[in-house]
Formats: structure tokens, sequence, C-alpha cells
């Protein structure tokens, strides 16, 4: 198992670092986020039993698509019609679905699918579209940078030191192997990798001791607040895991659980603080 997850990261890690680094000729982050959103929303579906319907399907992935695009949309209203959209449109294409058990509940899980992978993941986008300031030209790129691998900091530690030392389970209904011992390990994760990024290198953002501390600990937390939300989802719907297609990390859905929340908590930082 761990080293599974080992071989995806050292496969995975470098195609995420270029995507992110390079934005020529094509916004490639865009492109990275706009294949794994549609992956991870098909996986939701899937668990959710949006799959068995196609047409709210077909919807879901769409709009999942357009709000993954939305920080290209040089235009402010753009997420409020596609939230009215992705509301309103969904109800009226029920009008042509023939009658079936569960039909609004499956209605309800297309728009959460929307709303859970197109709509947070869409953060991420934008704080890597953001242009940064005089001093600090790439750094909404850094931030995303940080996004990532503070959550992976996070994650690592947490995985680690909760199997090598965990005793106190923190949420045994939901996810019987995370303790307390690992929580609190994923936050001096985060922290420490944080405040790597005060170095002087080209990845180096205006952040004091006490800034970088706070978004370390925010990220930790808020990513595992999400790790227990698709966790509360997987075993609401009897399954260990969303799909296979990262071995040893799950699907695409259970690598991106914490990441989105942590993407929020930064964006927000940043058009807040920058």
């Amino acid at each position: 198992m761990v080293r599974k997850r080992l071989l995806t990261a050292l496969c995975g890690l470098p195609l995420l670092i270029a995507a992110v680094w390079f934005d020529v000729p094509l916004p490639w982050f865009t492109v990275l986020a706009a294949v794994w959103g549609l992956l991870a929303a098909w996986e939701f579906y899937r668990i959710v039993g949006v799959s068995r319907v196609v047409p709210l399907t077909v919807f879901g992935m769409v709009w999942t698509l357009l709000f993954i695009l939305r920080p290209h949309f040089n235009y402010e209203p753009a997420t409020a019609i596609l939230l009215i959209s992705a509301v309103a449109l969904s109800l009226l294409l029920l009008v042509f679905i023939p009658n079936r058990e569960g039909l609004f509940a499956t209605w309800a899980g297309t728009v959460a699918g929307i709303l859970y992978v197109g709509w947070l993941l869409s953060y991420l986008v934008a704080l890597r579209l953001e242009p940064g300031a005089l001093a600090f030209p790439e750094a909404g790129r850094n931030f995303t940078f940080l996004a990532f691998f503070a959550t992976f900091g996070s994650d690592t530690m947490a995985y680690f030191i909760g199997r090598a030392i965990g005793r106190h389970k923190m949420a045994p209904r939901v996810s019987p192997a995370k303790t307390w011992e690992g929580a609190v390990a994923g936050l001096f994760g985060a922290v420490a990798v944080t405040l790597l990024f005060k170095l002087p290198t080209p990845l180096q953002l205006p952040l004091n001791y006490w800034q970088a501390v706070l978004l370390g600990l925010l990220v930790s937390v808020f990513g595992q607040c999400g790790d227990l939300v698709e966790s509360r989802l997987k075993r609401s719907a009897g399954v260990k895991e969303s799909g296979r297609l990262m071995p040893g990390h799950g699907g695409l859905l259970d690598r991106m659980d914490s990441l989105v929340f942590a993407g929020v908590v930064v964006y927000f930082y940043y058009i807040f603080t920058i």
C-alpha cells in the first residue's frame, strides 16, 4: 500500500508541477483541472447513483466543466448565471425523463456533484490565474503550489504518524483509520511546508512567520475536514474508494477531497491579504 502511494506520487508530481508552472501556449493547469474534474465528477455520480440516469449525468458533467472554466470568463455575473442555470435547467430536464423512483434524489446528487467538484475546484483555477503583485508577479502560481504542497504535507504526516502512534480515533464511524495523533501531525506538516515558502527561492511568497503558521493551520484543518466529508459520502454509499485510477490513493475524487477545501482557503487568503 505504501509502495503504491509513493510510486503514484512520483509519477503524478512532475505532471502537476509542470501544469502549475507553465501557462503557455495553453493554461495547462486549467487543462489538468478540467480532465481531473470530469473524471472526479464521474466517480461522484457513480457513487451516488446519478450515472444510472444518462441525461442528468451528461448535464452534470457539462456544468462541472463550465464551473472549472469559469475563472477564464471575464464576466462578473458568471458564477451567479452558472448557479442559477445548474438548478433551474436540471429541474426542467426532469420533465423529459421517464418517471422512476428516487428521481429527485438523483437530481439533488447531480447538483451536489456540480457544486462539490466543479465549483470548489474552480477556486484553484482562479488562484492560478491571479496576476500577483508588483514585487511578487508569480504570487498566483506560487500560492497554488502552496495549496497543493501544504495539503500533501498535512496528508503525509497524518498518514504516517497516525499509522505509527495513532491510538485515539477521530471519527470511527466515518473514517476508522483517522486518529487525533495523525490530525495533530498533519497540522505540523502543513505549517512546515508553508514556512518553506518564505525562503528566497522562485517560490517565495510575501508571508511573515505568523501568516505562514496561520495559513498552514487553516490548510490542514480545512483539508482534513474535506477528507472526512468525502469519507462520510463513501461510507453512506457503501464503497471504500471512489475509483482505482490512482493506485494506493484510490480515485481522483479521493485525492481531491482535501485539496479543494484547502484551495478555497488559500484563494480567499490571497484575495483578502495580497
